[in-house]
Formats: structure tokens, C-alpha cells, sequence
């Protein structure tokens, strides 16, 4: 076997240029920070995403079942990671409340590439207009796991039922799916 010998100055160089590629620009990155360079595989963030919200299988009457699909499109121009799942609060009445996932739902850690597509479905029934047993919902907000910048869309699909304690909306989110390849 035949070595070559590296004088030491290219293998200074060589040493210098992989130290200086691993090395950011010094900051903290902090919330405030919208830079597209961020780092692989860091927490995808609302606002660095495509936001679809429908087209809805919009439910016609009082307890028929409507889904909504939301589909998410990751801008940030780097490969981010959902763990956990989507969260989906209802407006109503000036107050807020929190649609459970469903039973099903998948927490699993979902990796977004540069410009990759992931959906969830939010699931509702359909509640009589202004019944004590139906949320008139104006608005709704989507978060992403382990965030609490949201993303907010008014909802034009009717009240949505409670269920039998008279506060919990029936509806649920699913978890991420990957869309694409």
C-alpha cells in the first residue's frame, strides 16, 4: 500500500474550512428569528408554512359528519420535525376551546423536507344553530406541536354539536400524514 504525504499547511487549511462551515453567525436564533437558513431537522414553525384549509366534505344538516382537510406545505427553506400532533381550537361566544384528537391519532415525529407536504383532517358534527347543545364557532386556530404561534381561518361550516357535558365540540383532529413520496 502506497501513502502520500500531506504537508502540514493544506491539512491546516483543510482543518480551518471544516471549522468555519460548523460555526453559525453567533446568534441565538430566538423566536424573533426568521431566518431560512435554520437549522435541519428544528421544530417546523406556522408561520414558515402554506396553510391550506379545505376543501371541506362539509357536513348539510344537524348531525351529519363534515371533515376538513388541512394541508401544510413547509417554506422555511430547510428540513423541519413535527413531534406530536396538530392542535385545533374553536372561537365562540369570546371564549376558546380545545378539539381533542381522535382516539386514532398517531403522535408519531413527522420530518418535513425543504417544500414537503403533510395533512391532518379535522373531523366535526354539525350542531343545530343556536341550540344550547351546538358551539356557533366564528373562527378557528390550528398550532403545531409544541407551539403556541398559531394560524388563524374562519369557519364557515355551521355550529358544531357538543357532546353530552354541554362543552366538549364534537369533533377531532387526526395526526400528520405525509403527503407526496
Amino acid at each position: 500500500m502506497r501513502t502520500t504525504s500531506v504537508p502540514a499547511a493544506a491539512l491546516a487549511t483543510l482543518a480551518a474550512a471544516l471549522l468555519l462551515t460548523s460555526c453559525g453567525d453567533g446568534g441565538e436564533g430566538g423566536a424573533g428569528d426568521n431566518r431560512q437558513d435554520s437549522k435541519a431537522g428544528s421544530a417546523c414553525r406556522i408561520s414558515e408554512m402554506a396553510v391550506q384549509v379545505g376543501p371541506a366534505n362539509a357536513a348539510p344538516a344537524a348531525g351529519d359528519t363534515g371533515n376538513l382537510p388541512v394541508t401544510l406545505t413547509n417554506r422555511s427553506g430547510a428540513e423541519c420535525t413535527l413531534d406530536g400532533l396538530p392542535t385545533v381550537e374553536f372561537h365562540a361566544r369570546g371564549a376558546s376551546t380545545a378539539v381533542k384528537p381522535h382516539e386514532a391519532a398517531d403522535a408519531r415525529k413527522t420530518t418535513l423536507a425543504k417544500e414537503g407536504v403533510t395533512s391532518f383532517t379535522l373531523t366535526y358534527v354539525r350542531g343545530e344553530g343556536g341550540g344550547t347543545k351546538s358551539l356557533p364557532v366564528g373562527m378557528a386556530r390550528l398550532y403545531l406541536p409544541g407551539s403556541t404561534e398559531a394560524h388563524g381561518f374562519k369557519w364557515s361550516y355551521g355550529d358544531v354539536a357538543l357532546k353530552s357535558d354541554g362543552r366538549t365540540p364534537d369533533a377531532s383532529v387526526t395526526g400528520f400524514q405525509q403527503a407526496g413520496d
